[in-house]
C-alpha cells in the first residue's frame, strides 16, 4: 500500500469558489438563505433553528435535523461541485450507520423548478425541476442525552462508560481490518509532525517555546516507532470513526449512538482503534472527566484481549494533542475565523497535554534504558 495521506492537513481555505450544477443554478447564499425561511420547511410555522460549523448548516426541523454541506476547498477536501457533496452526503449516511443506526434517515434534494426553490425527498425524484444541492436528513437527538452536557452536569456513571465501552467494542470487532505496509504507517506520524512544525513554531501560541514540545516529541516518536511498526504488522489498523469526541456521542436507551463519522476521506478513517480511544481520552480529560476515557479504554482493551505496551498509549495521546494544537491555529488561516481569540488557549491546552504525555514517554524510555543497562552488567 502506498503511504496514507496525512491524517489532518491544515484547515486552510484554498479556492472558496463553487462550481454550479447548471447556468441559472442560484448560488450559495441564495439556498441558504431559503433554507432559513419557515416556507423551506412545510410543517413548520418559524423559522429553524440554525447552527453552522466548519464545513456545513445545520437546520434543526421538529424531530428532524437538515445538513448541508458548504461549496468549500480545504486542502484535504473539495466540496465546490454538487458531484462531490451529493457522495459525500451518501458517505456519511452510510458511514454512520455503523455506530448511530436508525439516525441518519437518508437524503433529500433542494430542487429548483422555474426559479423556485423546494425541497424533496429522493423518493419523488421525478416530480420537475433541478437538483441544486443535497442535504443530509437525520433524526433529532435530545440534547440533554449528549455527552458533553451530561459530562458537564455530572450526570455520567459507570454503567453508562460501560455501555459506551460495548458498544465500541462490537464495532470495532466488525470494523474492516486494514493491510498497511509498517513504514507507511510510521511515515504518517512523521508527516503529521511536518504540518505540526509549520503550523505551530510559526504560530501566536500562547506557550513559551512550542518549538521544544515539536523537539522532544520528535525524539520520542523516534525511540517509540518500532510499537507503531508492530502494531501495523500485527494488522491490528481499522477502518474507524475517524472522530471520536464526547461531543459526538449520545447516551440513548437502549445502547449509546455515535454520529459525525469523519466521511470525506478514506485514510482519516484507517487507524488504530487505540489511537482513536486515546484520542476521546484526551477529549475527555480536556473537558475533566478523565476518567470517562480512562475507563472506556480499560474496558476495551479487556474485551478486545489486546495486550498493549506501556508506552503505546501516550505515544498516540502527544501525537493527537500535537494535532489538535495545530488545528485550532489554523483556525486562524481561513478567510473569516469564527471566534478568533479562541484558538491559541486551545492550543496551549493541547500544548500542555502533548507535553504531559511526553514526559511520561522519556520517563519510560529512561527506565527501560536503565534496565536494560542492568541486565548487561549482569554475571
Amino acid at each position: 500500500m502506498q503511504p496514507l495521506p496525512s491524517t489532518h492537513p491544515e484547515c486552510t481555505l484554498d479556492v472558496p469558489r463553487e462550481t454550479l450544477p447548471f447556468e441559472g443554478a442560484p448560488p450559495f447564499e441564495a439556498r441558504l438563505g431559503f433554507l432559513r425561511t419557515a416556507a423551506a420547511h412545510a410543517s413548520l410555522g418559524t423559522p429553524p433553528e440554525e447552527l453552522e460549523t466548519h464545513m456545513s448548516w445545520l437546520f434543526f426541523v421538529g424531530e428532524r435535523v437538515l445538513k448541508l454541506k458548504k461549496p468549500v476547498h480545504f486542502a484535504y477536501l473539495d466540496f465546490t461541485t454538487l458531484a462531490a457533496r451529493e457522495h459525500n452526503c451518501r458517505e456519511e449516511v452510510r458511514l454512520n450507520s455503523r455506530l448511530a443506526p436508525g439516525v441518519y434517515l437518508g437524503l433529500i434534494a433542494l430542487r429548483q423548478d422555474q426559479g423556485h426553490l423546494a425541497l424533496v425527498d429522493e423518493a419523488h425524484l421525478n416530480a420537475p425541476g433541478r437538483t441544486v444541492d443535497w442535504l443530509v436528513a437525520m433524526q433529532r437527538l435530545p440534547r440533554e442525552r449528549s455527552l458533553s452536557v451530561l459530562l458537564a452536569d455530572h450526570a455520567v456513571g459507570v454503567a453508562e462508560v460501560n455501555a459506551l465501552a460495548e458498544r465500541m467494542v462490537g464495532f470495532y470487532r466488525r470494523a474492516l481490518t486494514l493491510r498497511i505496509e509498517p513504514h507507511a504507517y510510521v511515515e504518517r506520524f512523521r508527516q503529521e509532525q511536518r504540518l505540526n512544525r509549520q503550523v505551530l513554531a510559526t504560530a501566536a501560541v500562547r506557550w513559551p517555546q512550542p518549538a521544544s514540545v515539536l523537539d522532544r516529541y520528535d525524539a520520542m516518536l523516534e525511540r517509540w516507532a518500532p510499537l507503531l511498526l508492530e502494531r501495523a504488522r500485527h494488522r491490528r489498523i481499522v477502518e474507524g470513526h475517524g472522530d471520536l469526541r464526547p461531543e459526538h456521542v449520545w447516551l440513548m436507551s437502549p445502547a449509546p449512538v455515535v454520529i459525525d463519522a469523519l466521511e470525506f476521506s478514506a485514510p482519516l478513517r484507517q487507524l488504530d482503534p487505540f489511537d482513536e480511544l486515546a484520542y476521546f481520552a484526551l477529549e475527555c480529560a480536556l473537558i475533566g472527566a478523565a476518567w470517562v476515557g480512562d475507563r472506556l479504554i480499560v474496558r476495551c482493551t479487556a474485551a478486545l484481549g489486546d495486550t498493549l505496551p506501556s508506552a503505546l498509549l501516550p505515544l498516540y495521546t502527544a501525537h493527537r494533542a500535537l494535532i489538535r494544537a495545530r488545528l485550532s491555529m489554523a483556525h486562524l488561516q481561513d478567510e473569516h475565523p469564527r471566534t478568533p481569540e479562541r484558538w491559541p488557549q486551545r492550543a496551549a491546552q493541547y500544548l500542555e497535554r502533548a507535553l504531559a504525555a511526553i514526559e511520561l514517554l522519556e520517563a519510560l524510555a529512561h527506565a527501560n534504558a536503565f534496565t536494560t543497562a542492568r541486565r548487561s552488567c549482569s554475571p
